[in-house]
Formats: C-alpha cells, sequence, structure tokens
C-alpha cells in the first residue's frame, strides 16, 4: 500500500484493511464495522470479522455491539463503556471490548464523552462521517495502551489525532477515499475542526 498521508509518525493508508495483514503493530484501537440496528457500514461487517478473526496483535481495543463479542481471537480481559452525554435516545452507549494477550484481567470503566456529529450543540468538530468517535475519548482509549498503533477502521481519523497527541507512532487504514482526505486534512491542521474536541 502507499501512503495517503505520512507524517509526524502518522501513517495513513487508503486501502482495504485485509491489505494490512502483514504490518508489526502492538496495539489495534478501533471502531470497525459492526452488526448494528443504525445501518452504518453494515455491508462491511463480514469484511471486519475477518480482520479481526486474522490479524496478529497482542493488545486490542474494539467497538462492538454490546451483545456479540467481536471475534478478536484472544483472551477478553475488561468491557467498557463510552457514555454518550449529549443524547438521551435508550441506546445512549457503546461497547469497547479490550482484549491482551497476556489474559490479566483489567478494571471495566465507563467514558462519559459526547457524541460527535454535526447538528448537534458543540460539536464543531464534526466532518461528516456517521460514526466519528470523540477525539477526547479516543486519547483515553490509546493512552492505556503503549507502542505503536494500529486502526484499520481510521474512518474520520480520531484515532490517529489522539496517537499523535500522546506522541506516539500510529498507522492507520481507511478504504473511502473521502474519509482519507477527511483525516489527512485533521492531520495537517491539527484539527481544522475545533480545537481541544
Amino acid at each position: 500500500m502507499t501512503p495517503y498521508y505520512d507524517a509526524d509518525g502518522i501513517t495513513l493508508y487508503h486501502g482495504d484493511c485485509r491489505d494490512a495483514l502483514a504490518l508489526d503493530v502492538d496495539v489495534v484501537v478501533t471502531d470497525p464495522p459492526y452488526p448494528n440496528n443504525a445501518g452504518h457500514f453494515t455491508e462491511s461487517v463480514e469484511d471486519a470479522q475477518e480482520f479481526l478473526t486474522s490479524f496478529q496483535a497482542p493488545h486490542w481495543l474494539v467497538f462492538w455491539h454490546p451483545l456479540q463479542q467481536p471475534p478478536v481471537p484472544l483472551p477478553l480481559v475488561a468491557l467498557h463503556a463510552w457514555h454518550r452525554t449529549n443524547t438521551n435516545r435508550p441506546d445512549n452507549y457503546e461497547a469497547i471490548y479490550e482484549f491482551n494477550q497476556d489474559g490479566r484481567e483489567r478494571a471495566c470503566r465507563v467514558f462519559p464523552f459526547a457524541v460527535i456529529a454535526l447538528g448537534l450543540t458543540g460539536c464543531h468538530e464534526a466532518t461528516g462521517h456517521p460514526t466519528q468517535k470523540n477525539r477526547k475519548l479516543m486519547h483515553r482509549l490509546v493512552g492505556m495502551t503503549t507502542g505503536i498503533v494500529l486502526d484499520p477502521f481510521a474512518g474520520s481519523g480520531s484515532t490517529l489525532l489522539a496517537a499523535r497527541e500522546l506522541g506516539r507512532r500510529a498507522i492507520g487504514v481507511e478504504i473511502e477515499e473521502r474519509y482519507c482526505d477527511v483525516i489527512a486534512t485533521r492531520l495537517a491542521q491539527g484539527d481544522l475542526f475545533g480545537g481541544a474536541a
């Protein structure tokens, strides 16, 4: 794969996550397409499952359906929740599964951060990506890990921004070029969409 963006220890590839199976990283922090009732990227769920089953990394933090554990073949060590603080919908949380090859149980945490979406109050950094993650949330998740970070479903780039802010080496892969452009713009301009989001 040819880098779409490469600066400050952050490399972004425009391509299919399955083309990244040979990468050597320390942790995967990602929000892949997963079974959901919102209809977001559901056509790519099987591809995501294939990647999660096949990719080798010692530590994972993965957003997924709360009633279906993602198919990462490592011991589950914690189940976290993102409490989406600025919505009154009954589905105001997302599950974050943590896996680690050491099998050592971790504390389960609740992360209270706002949803980032166009039209919501105070979401100046919204890019238009339908499942954009709050950068402060991703900062917390990446901060729970060490080493080189991979986000094979880079979306709007919040994981890559968080990694850069933490001085970490990170690699992202995004299959849709329009979102690669969003990510590259956010990385090149700091955070075009709103400062300390």
